[in-house]
């Protein structure tokens, strides 16, 4: 596969992302599964971002790839607590349960290119030399923020904010 067709299916990838936190929306996760299950998701984007961040500025070798792909396993532990999160108190019907088998396979799939394409066997723990370029960083970084994590950050806000509300709700009055 080439770099071409993989950023595209990244960006696909975060697209799949960014639908998801749709039908959070419409499902109004801030006052069915609530705040535990969008801290969860807050979780799940942390361990992909640096796995990214560590794919870019790293070289790829054992040291490397061991730690991706642990972040790769951590993902997935929380995406089944995710899903047990909302289990019952939400309406997941098949497009997001069919985006959530795009998010889960995505980043194994990432993970077996940056084998195939970039490991190295006697790649040191090391600075990527020659770094990545800016332009890199940028093409893949800034559309995370947007489709990605901006929602994320959105969702938990309104997730907080219904907490509180609820919260305040059972206070003595």
């Amino acid at each position: 596969m080439s770099v071409v067709a993989a950023y595209i299916g990244y960006l696909l990838w975060l697209l799949a992302g960014c639908l998801d936190f749709a039908c959070h929306r419409r499902t109004r996760l801030p006052q069915t599964s609530g705040l535990r299950e969008s801290a969860l998701h807050l979780a799940q984007l942390a361990l992909l971002g640096i796995a990214v961040v560590c794919a870019l500025a790293l070289s790829i070798g054992p040291t490397v790839f061991a730690a991706l792909a642990a972040l790769v396993a951590a993902h997935a532990v929380l995406g089944y607590l995710d899903t047990r999160q909302a289990y019952g108190r939400r309406d997941i019907r098949p497009f997001e349960q069919h985006l959530h088998s795009v998010l889960d396979l995505a980043p194994v799939a990432a993970l077996w290119w940056t084998f195939s394409w970039w490991y190295r066997a006697e790649a040191p723990l090391a600075w990527r030399d020659p770094p990545a370029p800016m332009a890199v960083w940028i093409a893949v970084i800034a559309p995370a923020l947007l489709l990605c994590v901006a929602p994320a950050l959105f969702e938990f806000r309104a997730a907080l904010a219904g907490a509180r509300a609820r919260a305040g709700e059972r206070r003595p009055g």
